[in-house]
Protein backbone atom coordinates (compact mmCIF):
# COMPACT_ATOMS: atom_id res chain seq x y z
CA UNK A 1 0.00 0.00 0.00
CA UNK A 2 1.89 3.52 -0.92
CA UNK A 3 0.73 6.50 0.62
CA UNK A 4 -0.13 9.64 -1.90
CA UNK A 5 2.56 12.37 -1.45
CA UNK A 6 1.44 15.66 0.76
CA UNK A 7 0.46 18.56 -1.12
CA UNK A 8 3.17 21.25 -0.82
CA UNK A 9 2.05 23.57 1.98
CA UNK A 10 2.02 27.46 0.50
CA UNK A 11 4.42 29.40 2.45
CA UNK A 12 2.30 32.16 4.61
CA UNK A 13 2.95 35.68 4.63
CA UNK A 14 3.96 37.56 7.49
CA UNK A 15 1.85 40.21 7.55
CA UNK A 16 -2.18 40.28 8.20
CA UNK A 17 -4.89 41.92 5.97
CA UNK A 18 -6.46 42.03 2.83
CA UNK A 19 -2.73 43.37 1.42
CA UNK A 20 -0.85 39.94 2.66
CA UNK A 21 -4.08 37.47 1.39
CA UNK A 22 -2.53 34.31 -0.41
CA UNK A 23 -3.50 33.99 -3.85
CA UNK A 24 -4.91 30.65 -5.72
CA UNK A 25 -1.86 30.98 -7.74
CA UNK A 26 0.94 31.90 -5.01
CA UNK A 27 0.84 35.67 -5.26
CA UNK A 28 -0.27 38.40 -2.87
CA UNK A 29 -2.98 40.30 -3.39
CA UNK A 30 -2.92 43.76 -2.55
CA UNK A 31 -5.50 45.77 -2.09
CA UNK A 32 -5.24 49.25 -3.61
CA UNK A 33 -8.50 51.15 -2.29
CA UNK A 34 -9.15 49.88 1.06
CA UNK A 35 -8.12 52.63 3.86
CA UNK A 36 -5.69 50.30 6.71
CA UNK A 37 -4.34 52.02 9.98
CA UNK A 38 -1.05 51.42 8.60
CA UNK A 39 -2.12 53.97 5.80
CA UNK A 40 -2.98 56.90 8.57
CA UNK A 41 -0.41 56.31 10.62
CA UNK A 42 2.09 56.75 7.44
CA UNK A 43 0.81 59.65 6.47
CA UNK A 44 0.25 61.12 10.41
CA UNK A 45 4.05 60.11 10.57
CA UNK A 46 5.17 61.37 7.19
CA UNK A 47 3.75 64.91 7.84
CA UNK A 48 5.17 64.77 11.66
CA UNK A 49 8.64 64.50 10.24
CA UNK A 50 8.24 66.45 7.20
CA UNK A 51 6.97 69.44 9.37
CA UNK A 52 10.11 68.66 12.05
CA UNK A 53 12.60 68.23 9.35
CA UNK A 54 11.63 71.84 7.65
CA UNK A 55 11.44 73.60 11.10
CA UNK A 56 15.03 71.90 11.65
CA UNK A 57 16.26 73.24 8.13
CA UNK A 58 14.98 76.93 8.19
CA UNK A 59 15.45 77.67 11.68
CA UNK A 60 18.64 75.74 12.74
CA UNK A 61 21.01 74.62 10.10
CA UNK A 62 20.04 76.85 6.81
CA UNK A 63 19.49 80.90 6.38
CA UNK A 64 15.68 80.00 4.90
CA UNK A 65 12.83 82.20 5.66
CA UNK A 66 9.92 82.78 4.21
CA UNK A 67 6.17 80.97 4.48
CA UNK A 68 6.37 79.88 0.42
CA UNK A 69 9.27 78.06 0.86
CA UNK A 70 8.42 76.30 4.00
CA UNK A 71 5.52 74.97 2.47
CA UNK A 72 6.93 73.96 -0.71
CA UNK A 73 10.20 72.44 1.38
CA UNK A 74 7.79 70.56 3.94
CA UNK A 75 5.70 68.87 1.56
CA UNK A 76 8.36 68.22 -0.93
CA UNK A 77 9.75 65.82 2.14
CA UNK A 78 6.45 64.83 3.14
CA UNK A 79 6.28 63.14 -0.16
CA UNK A 80 9.80 61.58 0.31
CA UNK A 81 9.01 60.79 4.10
CA UNK A 82 5.69 58.93 3.13
CA UNK A 83 7.48 57.05 -0.13
CA UNK A 84 9.99 55.64 2.16
CA UNK A 85 7.29 54.77 5.43
CA UNK A 86 4.99 53.19 2.09
CA UNK A 87 8.29 51.16 0.85
CA UNK A 88 8.49 49.20 4.40
CA UNK A 89 5.01 47.78 3.47
CA UNK A 90 4.24 47.52 -0.31
CA UNK A 91 6.40 46.78 -2.81
CA UNK A 92 7.09 49.08 -6.34
CA UNK A 93 3.75 49.33 -7.89
CA UNK A 94 2.25 50.05 -4.57
CA UNK A 95 4.61 52.71 -3.71
CA UNK A 96 3.71 54.77 -6.82
CA UNK A 97 0.14 54.36 -6.63
CA UNK A 98 0.41 55.82 -2.87
CA UNK A 99 2.39 58.52 -3.75
CA UNK A 100 0.54 59.35 -7.24
CA UNK A 101 -2.65 59.31 -4.48
CA UNK A 102 -1.14 61.53 -2.17
CA UNK A 103 -0.55 63.89 -4.79
CA UNK A 104 -3.56 64.17 -6.42
CA UNK A 105 -4.83 64.61 -2.99
CA UNK A 106 -3.16 67.56 -1.72
CA UNK A 107 -3.58 69.07 -5.26
CA UNK A 108 -7.27 68.85 -4.68
CA UNK A 109 -7.19 70.04 -0.76
CA UNK A 110 -5.08 72.69 -2.46
CA UNK A 111 -7.70 74.22 -4.65
CA UNK A 112 -10.12 74.01 -2.35
CA UNK A 113 -8.19 75.93 -0.02
CA UNK A 114 -7.40 78.62 -2.20
CA UNK A 115 -11.14 78.83 -2.92
CA UNK A 116 -12.13 79.23 0.21
CA UNK A 117 -9.48 81.66 1.24
CA UNK A 118 -10.54 83.72 -1.75
CA UNK A 119 -14.34 83.88 -1.11
CA UNK A 120 -13.95 84.09 2.82
CA UNK A 121 -11.53 87.30 2.42
CA UNK A 122 -14.12 88.37 -0.06
CA UNK A 123 -16.82 88.24 2.27
CA UNK A 124 -14.99 89.29 5.28
CA UNK A 125 -13.66 92.62 3.48
CA UNK A 126 -17.21 93.48 1.71
CA UNK A 127 -18.88 92.73 5.11
CA UNK A 128 -19.34 96.66 5.92
CA UNK A 129 -21.66 97.26 3.02
CA UNK A 130 -23.51 93.66 2.93
CA UNK A 131 -24.83 94.19 6.32
CA UNK A 132 -26.80 97.25 4.80
CA UNK A 133 -30.32 96.86 3.27
CA UNK A 134 -29.62 99.28 0.85
CA UNK A 135 -26.56 98.15 -0.43
CA UNK A 136 -29.20 96.01 -2.91
CA UNK A 137 -31.64 98.16 -3.34
CA UNK A 138 -30.24 101.33 -4.63
CA UNK A 139 -27.52 101.99 -7.07
CA UNK A 140 -24.84 104.81 -6.26
CA UNK A 141 -26.71 107.67 -7.72
CA UNK A 142 -27.09 109.84 -4.75
CA UNK A 143 -23.73 108.59 -3.46
CA UNK A 144 -20.52 109.97 -3.80
CA UNK A 145 -16.80 109.25 -2.51
CA UNK A 146 -17.04 110.15 0.85
CA UNK A 147 -20.78 109.10 1.69
CA UNK A 148 -21.55 106.09 4.74
CA UNK A 149 -22.52 103.05 3.94
CA UNK A 150 -26.08 103.58 4.24
CA UNK A 151 -26.27 105.65 1.49
CA UNK A 152 -25.56 103.74 -2.07
CA UNK A 153 -25.56 100.42 -3.37
CA UNK A 154 -24.79 98.03 -6.70
CA UNK A 155 -28.32 97.62 -8.27
CA UNK A 156 -27.22 99.07 -11.46
CA UNK A 157 -24.34 96.79 -11.58
CA UNK A 158 -25.73 93.95 -11.03
CA UNK A 159 -28.66 94.54 -12.97
CA UNK A 160 -26.71 95.18 -16.11
CA UNK A 161 -24.85 92.09 -15.36
CA UNK A 162 -27.92 90.34 -15.82
CA UNK A 163 -29.01 92.34 -18.89
CA UNK A 164 -25.89 92.05 -20.53
CA UNK A 165 -25.26 87.82 -19.62
CA UNK A 166 -28.61 87.09 -20.28
CA UNK A 167 -28.13 88.71 -24.26
CA UNK A 168 -25.12 87.10 -24.53
CA UNK A 169 -26.67 83.44 -23.81
CA UNK A 170 -29.62 84.43 -26.33
CA UNK A 171 -26.40 84.86 -28.76
CA UNK A 172 -24.33 82.15 -27.72
CA UNK A 173 -26.28 79.17 -26.99
CA UNK A 174 -27.81 78.85 -30.28
CA UNK A 175 -25.26 79.26 -32.67
CA UNK A 176 -22.31 77.36 -30.10
CA UNK A 177 -24.62 74.29 -30.17
CA UNK A 178 -25.64 74.51 -33.76
CA UNK A 179 -21.76 75.14 -35.07
CA UNK A 180 -21.15 72.29 -32.48
CA UNK A 181 -23.61 70.57 -34.45
CA UNK A 182 -21.95 71.29 -37.68
CA UNK A 183 -18.36 70.00 -36.60
CA UNK A 184 -19.83 66.61 -36.15
CA UNK A 185 -22.72 65.65 -38.29
CA UNK A 186 -20.65 67.53 -41.33
CA UNK A 187 -17.25 66.33 -41.11
CA UNK A 188 -15.53 67.57 -44.35
CA UNK A 189 -12.21 70.19 -44.70
CA UNK A 190 -14.54 73.27 -43.82
CA UNK A 191 -15.28 71.43 -40.37
CA UNK A 192 -12.00 71.11 -39.65
CA UNK A 193 -11.19 74.64 -40.94
CA UNK A 194 -13.82 75.71 -38.45
CA UNK A 195 -12.77 73.58 -35.66
CA UNK A 196 -9.09 75.11 -35.86
CA UNK A 197 -10.38 78.88 -35.89
CA UNK A 198 -12.73 77.68 -32.39
CA UNK A 199 -9.65 76.24 -31.10
CA UNK A 200 -7.85 79.59 -32.13
CA UNK A 201 -10.35 81.78 -30.26
CA UNK A 202 -10.46 80.08 -26.77
CA UNK A 203 -7.14 81.60 -26.09
CA UNK A 204 -8.07 84.93 -27.59
CA UNK A 205 -7.54 88.31 -24.90
CA UNK A 206 -10.50 89.64 -23.60
CA UNK A 207 -9.29 93.17 -24.48
CA UNK A 208 -8.74 91.85 -28.06
CA UNK A 209 -12.89 91.06 -27.98
CA UNK A 210 -13.37 94.50 -26.26
CA UNK A 211 -11.22 96.65 -29.03
CA UNK A 212 -13.03 94.90 -31.47
CA UNK A 213 -16.41 95.04 -31.28
CA UNK A 214 -15.40 98.87 -30.46
CA UNK A 215 -13.85 99.21 -33.67
CA UNK A 216 -16.73 97.25 -35.49
CA UNK A 217 -19.95 98.67 -34.09
CA UNK A 218 -19.57 101.57 -31.86
CA UNK A 219 -16.96 103.93 -34.33
CA UNK A 220 -19.05 102.91 -37.43
CA UNK A 221 -21.55 104.32 -35.30
CA UNK A 222 -23.78 100.81 -35.54
CA UNK A 223 -24.53 100.74 -32.03
CA UNK A 224 -23.58 103.29 -29.26
CA UNK A 225 -21.89 102.49 -25.59
CA UNK A 226 -24.44 100.79 -24.12
CA UNK A 227 -25.52 97.39 -23.09
CA UNK A 228 -25.87 95.81 -26.20
CA UNK A 229 -21.97 96.67 -27.30
CA UNK A 230 -20.63 95.05 -23.81
CA UNK A 231 -23.17 91.93 -24.45
CA UNK A 232 -21.45 91.55 -28.23
CA UNK A 233 -17.92 91.43 -26.63
CA UNK A 234 -18.90 88.40 -23.92
CA UNK A 235 -20.23 87.11 -26.79
CA UNK A 236 -16.95 86.88 -28.73
CA UNK A 237 -15.47 85.33 -25.40
CA UNK A 238 -17.99 83.50 -24.60
CA UNK A 239 -18.60 81.63 -27.96
CA UNK A 240 -15.42 79.42 -28.57
CA UNK A 241 -15.98 78.05 -25.18
CA UNK A 242 -19.35 76.97 -25.76
CA UNK A 243 -18.41 75.53 -29.25
CA UNK A 244 -15.52 73.90 -28.11
CA UNK A 245 -17.16 72.29 -24.85
CA UNK A 246 -20.07 71.23 -26.98
CA UNK A 247 -18.32 69.64 -29.72
CA UNK A 248 -16.46 67.23 -27.26
CA UNK A 249 -19.62 66.46 -25.06
CA UNK A 250 -21.20 65.54 -29.18
CA UNK A 251 -18.52 63.40 -29.52
CA UNK A 252 -19.12 61.40 -26.81
CA UNK A 253 -22.65 60.02 -28.05
CA UNK A 254 -22.27 56.39 -28.77
CA UNK A 255 -22.86 56.30 -33.10
CA UNK A 256 -25.18 53.27 -32.25
CA UNK A 257 -27.98 55.77 -31.13
CA UNK A 258 -27.42 57.44 -34.61
CA UNK A 259 -27.31 54.18 -36.49
CA UNK A 260 -30.35 52.90 -34.88
CA UNK A 261 -32.55 56.43 -35.61
CA UNK A 262 -31.06 55.89 -39.16
CA UNK A 263 -32.89 52.53 -38.99
CA UNK A 264 -35.37 53.68 -37.93
CA UNK A 265 -36.25 55.82 -40.98
CA UNK A 266 -35.47 59.21 -39.10
CA UNK A 267 -34.28 62.30 -40.92
CA UNK A 268 -30.87 63.64 -39.62
CA UNK A 269 -32.34 66.78 -38.14
CA UNK A 270 -34.71 65.00 -36.06
CA UNK A 271 -31.74 62.31 -35.31
CA UNK A 272 -29.81 65.16 -33.81
CA UNK A 273 -32.78 66.85 -31.99
CA UNK A 274 -34.76 64.05 -30.58
CA UNK A 275 -31.41 61.69 -30.11
CA UNK A 276 -27.61 63.27 -29.98
CA UNK A 277 -28.97 66.24 -28.08
CA UNK A 278 -30.97 64.70 -25.27
CA UNK A 279 -28.35 62.26 -24.87
CA UNK A 280 -25.93 65.74 -24.03
CA UNK A 281 -28.17 67.58 -22.04
CA UNK A 282 -25.72 67.83 -19.09
CA UNK A 283 -22.67 68.06 -21.05
CA UNK A 284 -24.23 70.88 -22.66
CA UNK A 285 -25.18 72.42 -19.70
CA UNK A 286 -21.39 72.05 -18.69
CA UNK A 287 -20.58 74.02 -21.89
CA UNK A 288 -23.11 76.75 -21.10
CA UNK A 289 -22.04 77.30 -17.82
CA UNK A 290 -18.19 77.45 -18.34
CA UNK A 291 -19.12 80.29 -20.90
CA UNK A 292 -20.92 81.96 -18.64
CA UNK A 293 -18.04 82.27 -15.99
CA UNK A 294 -16.10 83.35 -18.94
CA UNK A 295 -18.29 86.36 -19.44
CA UNK A 296 -19.93 87.16 -16.27
CA UNK A 297 -16.09 87.83 -15.58
CA UNK A 298 -14.81 89.82 -17.80
CA UNK A 299 -13.70 93.44 -17.18
CA UNK A 300 -11.83 94.74 -20.12
CA UNK A 301 -14.41 94.17 -22.78
CA UNK A 302 -17.24 96.03 -20.90
CA UNK A 303 -14.82 98.99 -19.55
CA UNK A 304 -14.59 99.96 -23.54
CA UNK A 305 -17.94 98.97 -25.07
CA UNK A 306 -20.56 99.94 -21.89
CA UNK A 307 -18.95 102.98 -20.45
CA UNK A 308 -19.76 103.69 -16.74
CA UNK A 309 -22.23 104.89 -14.64
CA UNK A 310 -24.32 105.05 -11.64
CA UNK A 311 -27.60 105.02 -12.49
CA UNK A 312 -29.67 102.47 -12.81
CA UNK A 313 -29.72 101.60 -17.13
CA UNK A 314 -32.55 99.04 -18.00
CA UNK A 315 -32.06 100.21 -21.40
CA UNK A 316 -29.33 98.28 -23.36
CA UNK A 317 -29.65 99.56 -26.39
CA UNK A 318 -28.90 103.47 -25.37
CA UNK A 319 -26.84 105.17 -22.27
CA UNK A 320 -23.88 103.35 -20.39
CA UNK A 321 -24.31 100.18 -18.19
CA UNK A 322 -22.15 98.78 -15.76
CA UNK A 323 -21.87 95.41 -14.42
CA UNK A 324 -20.21 93.84 -11.27
CA UNK A 325 -16.45 93.45 -12.59
CA UNK A 326 -16.45 96.72 -13.70
CA UNK A 327 -18.25 98.38 -10.64
CA UNK A 328 -15.73 96.37 -8.59
CA UNK A 329 -12.93 97.87 -10.32
CA UNK A 330 -13.74 101.12 -10.15
CA UNK A 331 -14.47 100.60 -6.40
CA UNK A 332 -11.42 99.54 -5.12
CA UNK A 333 -9.60 102.21 -7.27
CA UNK A 334 -10.32 104.72 -5.04
CA UNK A 335 -8.87 105.69 -1.61
CA UNK A 336 -11.96 105.68 0.40
CA UNK A 337 -12.32 102.59 3.19
CA UNK A 338 -16.18 103.54 2.08
CA UNK A 339 -15.56 102.54 -1.38
CA UNK A 340 -13.11 99.90 -0.80
CA UNK A 341 -15.47 97.57 0.81
CA UNK A 342 -18.03 98.42 -1.18
CA UNK A 343 -15.91 96.60 -3.96
CA UNK A 344 -15.72 93.51 -2.07
CA UNK A 345 -19.30 93.97 -1.29
CA UNK A 346 -20.01 93.95 -5.30
CA UNK A 347 -17.34 91.23 -5.33
CA UNK A 348 -19.13 88.99 -3.24
CA UNK A 349 -22.66 90.10 -4.97
CA UNK A 350 -20.84 88.78 -8.32
CA UNK A 351 -19.80 85.08 -6.48
CA UNK A 352 -23.98 84.84 -5.13
CA UNK A 353 -24.87 85.85 -8.21
CA UNK A 354 -22.43 83.69 -10.46
CA UNK A 355 -23.68 80.51 -8.05
CA UNK A 356 -27.23 81.15 -8.79
CA UNK A 357 -26.95 80.99 -11.84
CA UNK A 358 -25.06 77.52 -12.08
CA UNK A 359 -27.62 75.94 -9.59
CA UNK A 360 -30.27 77.05 -11.49
CA UNK A 361 -28.75 75.79 -15.11
CA UNK A 362 -27.91 72.07 -12.99
CA UNK A 363 -31.85 72.22 -12.33
CA UNK A 364 -32.91 73.45 -15.60
CA UNK A 365 -30.55 70.85 -17.51
CA UNK A 366 -29.37 68.58 -14.56
CA UNK A 367 -31.50 65.23 -16.23
CA UNK A 368 -29.15 62.83 -17.46
CA UNK A 369 -29.27 60.73 -20.52
CA UNK A 370 -32.47 58.31 -20.87
CA UNK A 371 -34.55 61.11 -18.52
CA UNK A 372 -37.25 62.19 -19.84
CA UNK A 373 -39.37 65.58 -18.61
CA UNK A 374 -43.01 65.41 -17.00
CA UNK A 375 -44.32 66.50 -20.59
CA UNK A 376 -42.47 63.83 -22.09
CA UNK A 377 -43.73 61.13 -19.89
CA UNK A 378 -46.97 62.11 -20.07
CA UNK A 379 -46.67 61.78 -23.87
CA UNK A 380 -45.13 58.36 -22.98
CA UNK A 381 -47.89 56.99 -21.00
CA UNK A 382 -51.02 58.48 -23.91
CA UNK A 383 -49.16 56.49 -26.68
CA UNK A 384 -48.68 53.12 -24.49
CA UNK A 385 -52.44 53.67 -23.20
CA UNK A 386 -53.25 53.75 -27.57
CA UNK A 387 -51.25 50.97 -28.16
CA UNK A 388 -52.52 48.59 -25.64
CA UNK A 389 -55.81 50.03 -26.62
CA UNK A 390 -55.22 49.04 -30.03
CA UNK A 391 -54.08 45.63 -29.22
CA UNK A 392 -56.89 44.81 -27.60
CA UNK A 393 -59.07 45.59 -30.09
CA UNK A 394 -56.84 43.43 -32.45
CA UNK A 395 -56.54 40.65 -30.22
CA UNK A 396 -60.48 40.60 -29.91
CA UNK A 397 -62.76 37.68 -32.00
CA UNK A 398 -65.10 38.91 -34.52
CA UNK A 399 -68.58 37.50 -34.13
CA UNK A 400 -68.96 34.26 -35.57
CA UNK A 401 -70.72 33.86 -39.02
CA UNK A 402 -72.13 31.23 -41.39
CA UNK A 403 -69.47 29.24 -42.96
CA UNK A 404 -71.94 27.57 -45.28
CA UNK A 405 -74.70 29.69 -45.94
CA UNK A 406 -78.39 28.44 -47.53
CA UNK A 407 -78.05 27.98 -51.28
CA UNK A 408 -80.24 30.08 -53.43
CA UNK A 409 -83.99 28.37 -54.12
CA UNK A 410 -84.31 26.92 -57.49
CA UNK A 411 -87.16 27.80 -59.70
CA UNK A 412 -88.42 25.96 -62.30
CA UNK A 413 -88.54 27.60 -65.76
CA UNK A 414 -91.86 28.70 -66.72
CA UNK A 415 -93.06 28.56 -63.05
CA UNK A 416 -93.97 32.31 -61.11
CA UNK A 417 -90.69 33.57 -59.47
Amino acid sequence: MTLAPEAPQRPRTSLPGPARAAAPGGERRRALTALRSTDVYAVLGAAASALSLTWLLFGRLLPFNGVVGFVVTAYGLFLLVYALLVSLDEDGPAVVDRIAAAVVRSMGVLLVAILTVVVVYALVEGRRALVHLNFFTEDMSLAGPLEPLTVGGALHAAAGTLIQITIALLITVPSGVVCAVFLNEVPGPFARFVRTIVEAMTALPSIVAGLFVYATLILSGVVERSGIAAACALSVMMLPIIIRAADVVIRLVPGTLREAAYAMGTSRWRTVWHVVLPTCRSGLTTAVILGTARGIGETSPVLLTSGFTNELNLDPLHGPMVSLPLATFEFVRSPEPTMVARGFGTASLLMALVLLLFVAARIVGGRGPGQLTRRQEHRRVLASRRDARRFAERATPAPPTDLNPPAPLRTEPGSPS
